[in-house]
C-alpha cells in the first residue's frame, strides 16, 4: 500500500489533534480513537478532482480567517489550507422544506476521507461542511455516529435540543439516526464531520 502524501497526511495529524484538544463528550472521544486506529492502514488517493462551487469563492476565505488562542486550531487551518485546492466541493442533492430558500446555492460539502473523498474508503467519512451567511442545512439522520468540530459562529440542534451555538472549537456528538441540522448567522459557517458507520465499530 502506498503511504499517504505529506499533505493529508499532516492535516490528518492536525485535525486528530484538535480533536483530542477539544472533544469532552466520552462517546464521541471513543469513535474519535477507533476512527484513528482505522486510519493507520493507508488507501488510495484519488488524483485531480480539486474543484471549488461558488460559494466557496465567495465565503471559504473568511471562514477560515476565524482567530483562535488555541495552537490546535491554528495549526489544524493551516494544515486545511494547504489540503484545500486538492479536494472536490459538492452540494447536497437532496433537501427538504426545512432547508432555508438559498441552500442550493448557499452550501458545499467536501470528503476528505470516505466514499468519494480524496482517499476513497468506506469505513470512515471525515469531511467539511460550509455555510454562506443566512442558510440553514435542512435536517437530516444518518446511521453512522458523528463527531462534529466547529470552527466558527453558528447554531445548530439535534433531536430536541433546541438550537444551541457550540463555538469556534466546540465539539458535540450526534448519536446514530439523530435527526439534525445547523445554520448560520451573519458570517459562514464552517465546521469538520467525522462518522464512523457501523461495520467499523467493535
Amino acid at each position: 500500500m502506498m503511504p499517504r502524501s505529506g499533505v493529508l497526511q499532516g492535516f490528518l495529524d492536525a485535525i486528530f489533534g484538535a480533536f483530542d484538544d477539544c472533544v469532552a463528550d466520552a462517546r464521541a472521544r471513543a469513535s474519535i480513537t477507533q476512527i484513528v486506529a482505522a486510519l493507520k492502514v493507508p488507501h488510495p488517493e484519488r488524483q485531480d478532482i480539486g474543484r471549488r462551487l461558488p460559494v466557496c469563492e465567495g465565503h471559504l476565505t473568511n471562514a477560515l480567517s476565524v482567530g483562535s488562542d488555541r495552537p490546535s486550531l491554528g495549526l489544524l487551518l493551516e494544515r486545511f489550507r494547504a489540503l484545500e485546492p486538492l479536494l472536490e466541493w459538492k452540494t447536497r442533492p437532496h433537501f427538504d422544506e426545512t432547508a432555508s430558500d438559498n441552500f442550493a446555492i448557499g452550501h458545499a460539502n467536501t470528503m476528505i476521507v470516505g466514499p468519494g473523498g480524496l482517499e476513497d474508503r468506506r469505513d470512515i467519512w471525515l469531511g467539511v461542511s460550509l455555510l454562506a451567511p443566512q442558510v440553514r442545512y435542512p435536517d437530516h439522520d444518518h446511521a453512522p455516529e458523528e463527531t462534529y468540530l466547529v470552527m466558527s459562529d453558528g447554531e445548530f440542534l439535534h433531536g430536541d435540543s433546541g438550537w444551541f451555538s457550540p463555538g469556534v472549537g466546540g465539539t458535540f456528538y450526534n448519536p446514530p439516526g439523530i435527526r439534525h441540522a445547523m445554520r448560520s448567522g451573519g458570517k459562514p459557517l464552517l465546521a469538520f464531520w467525522a462518522l464512523l458507520p457501523d461495520q467499523t465499530k467493535r
